[in-house]
């Protein structure tokens, strides 16, 4: 039987952390080398992106947690613990949290991914109007900006097509002006 075949079974097919019916997908539960029916979870879409930090964190969408985080599946109980320690400002969670028992095992699995010392906010890359930019966007310069190391002069108005953004710093993202490649601060510029 496939992997999503058990977890379907196991959950009544709907997701594990919130009962949503729609949109469901295994989520293999961090750190995982060998993915199995021990580290996995069935979750729907929303649960998904903000476990994975694509979307912001709704702490609404959680409060469901005080029922699901009592599942008998170890990974479950995981992503509660995960789940509950980011929102941990919120004095639902807090509570929640001050009542979840995990094993010594389950608990060591939890603290691995250092996610409980985050807490809900995720940073995306945003332009100067506070709009979320994607990879391979296009923006438009709202400023004449010098390119340090070059003779080239980044003209106000300037299009800059198929942005790549910066992983490791939300202010930064990487375009082409005449040819060239630079690192362009978001603060400068905005969606095209």
């Amino acid at each position: 039987m496939s992997l999503e075949k058990q977890l379907q079974e196991r959950s009544g097919n709907q997701c594990e952390l919130c009962n949503s019916t729609s949109a469901l997908g295994i989520y293999e539960v961090p750190p995982v080398s060998i993915v199995n029916l021990d580290n996995s979870i069935y979750v729907c879409s929303i649960c998904k992106s903000q476990l994975d930090k694509t979307e912001q964190i709704d702490p609404d969408h959680w409060k469901i947690l005080s029922e699901t985080m009592w599942s008998e599946h170890t990974p479950v109980q995981v992503v509660a613990w995960r789940m509950l320690s980011r929102l941990r400002n919120e004095s639902w969670a807090l509570d929640n949290l001050d009542i979840l028992y995990l094993e010594d095992d389950a608990l060591e699995w939890a603290k691995k991914t250092g996610d409980h010392e985050s807490d809900a906010t995720v940073e995306f890359h945003q332009d100067s109007n506070g709009t979320r930019l994607y990879e391979g966007d296009t923006v438009v310069l709202i400023k004449t900006l010098d390119v340090k190391g070059s003779s080239l002069n980044a003209k106000l108005g300037t299009v800059v097509k198929n942005i790549r953004l910066d992983p490791n710093n939300t202010q930064y993202i990487e375009g082409k002006i005449d040819g060239q490649t630079i690192v362009i601060l978001t603060k400068y510029l905005r969606k095209g």
